[in-house]
């Protein structure tokens, strides 16, 4: 079969199309990618796989801007269905967020089943737009806010996709970690870091007690307009860390670390859950609907991660949970067993198997293991 993915805008979305595209591509089947400019600048995804870059505007900012969002939409949408109409796919799978929007109305009008896949705890503003048209609507989480429940005989759990070497660190020991080892702390803010991490994590490692601050070693993503002076906070605290503005082996940086410190994207907790890291997590206040607050809540609640309100974040506040959990060797591990145990690390699979359900026109509930076929076949005829 021959599948679009429509994603775009950040990692967030592009991740999971990523995982998901690599799949379908395991089982033989043909996949495009169609995303916005942003999306289609993000390093180290969906080589090999041929990507349209479509016109998605964003609906809001007053009466232009919601005029110049609708023409932008409109003729993504055109340029769609012009795609759909030389290369027709059996199901077109989106991922959220306003690059997304154009191809999946091209897609319902001309009766191309769909798929959405809701990254967050809460269902976002393009996918309320489109659940109603929806062949099916999958979920990462199994509580999903703002998700009606005359669409719940259309839903299905499967959870967030992950790249396959980030799965397979849930099935590798928690890196050793005693009262004289060093503590491996891994700092990261999303795709362009986070300003308050900057201004808060060094502060806070600053005032562990000597015997502790001396054993650490960090790993932060920075935004370009900070890495200097983080750097130069670190050096006068005599705390080695290794910064930089984007991680682009963060299989590998997640894999040696013994604690992460960051936001709670929903593709920052798919990964911590599937690798098994305990985290101190800090919500993105400005985040729609507050979706950040919402996904943390399972990990949270699991015992596989601490949350602390932006307002509440301080260098001392973060000394404190960073103290309670390096005191005890076992409290980390434990954490990150309890982090593990709400990990979905087939949801790649998962999502897999549910598209070729609806791409075969079957019912999208109660999926089953669909067999893996081997071969690579591009899309349609059109050259990666």
């Amino acid at each position: 079969m021959n599948f679009v993915l429509a994603a775009g805008g950040t990692g967030g979305h592009m991740v999971p199309a990523h995982a998901l595209g690599a799949e379908l591509k395991a089982r033989g089947h043909g996949v495009m990618l169609i995303t916005d400019a942003r999306g289609a600048k993000i390093p180290g995804l969906f080589d090999k796989v041929p990507v349209h870059v479509l016109p998605a505007g964003r609906l809001g900012g007053g009466p232009i801007g919601w005029a110049r969002g609708a023409l932008a939409v409109l003729a993504g949408r055109r340029e769609a269905k012009a795609i759909y109409r030389d290369h027709p796919p059996q199901a077109v799978i989106g991922f959220g967020g306003y690059p997304a929007f154009p191809a999946l109305l091209a897609a319902s009008s001309r009766r191309i089943p769909t798929l959405l896949h809701e990254q967050n705890a809460v269902l976002g503003r393009v996918n309320r737009l489109l659940a109603g048209e929806a062949t099916a609507i999958a979920t990462a989480y199994d509580k999903v806010e703002r998700l009606k429940t005359s669409f719940e005989a259309k839903t299905v759990l499967v959870g967030n996709p992950v790249r396959d070497r980030v799965a397979k660190l849930g099935e590798m020991p928690f890196p050793p970690f005693d009262d004289t080892g060093p503590l491996k702390i891994l700092v990261t803010g999303g795709s362009q870091g986070a300003s308050v991490l900057g201004q808060v994590v060094p502060g806070g490692l600053g005032l562990l007690d000597p015997s502790l601050r001396r054993r650490l070693q960090v790993v932060q993503q920075c935004r370009p307009d900070d890495i200097d002076a983080i750097r130069s906070r670190y050096s006068e605290l005599g705390i080695p860390a290794e910064l930089m503005t984007y991680i682009a082996d963060m299989p590998e940086k997640l894999g040696d670390a013994h604690l992460v410190i960051g936001r709670a994207g929903a593709s920052t907790i798919a990964e911590l859950t599937v690798a098994g890291r305990p985290a101190i997590l800090v919500p993105y206040p400005s985040a729609t609907d507050d979706h950040q607050t919402f996904n943390a809540r399972e990990m949270v609640r699991a015992g596989g991660a601490r949350m602390v309100a932006q307002p509440e974040f301080t260098p001392e506040t973060l000394a404190r949970q960073i103290d309670a959990l390096a005191a005890d060797p076992l409290a980390l591990a434990n954490a990150a067993a309890r982090s593990l145990s709400v990990g979905r690390p087939h949801a790649a699979a998962d999502l897999a198997d549910l598209a070729e359900r609806i791409g075969g026109g079957l019912a999208p509930v109660e999926v089953g293991p669909a067999p893996v076929r081997s071969g690579t076949a591009q899309f349609a005829g059109v050259p990666a």
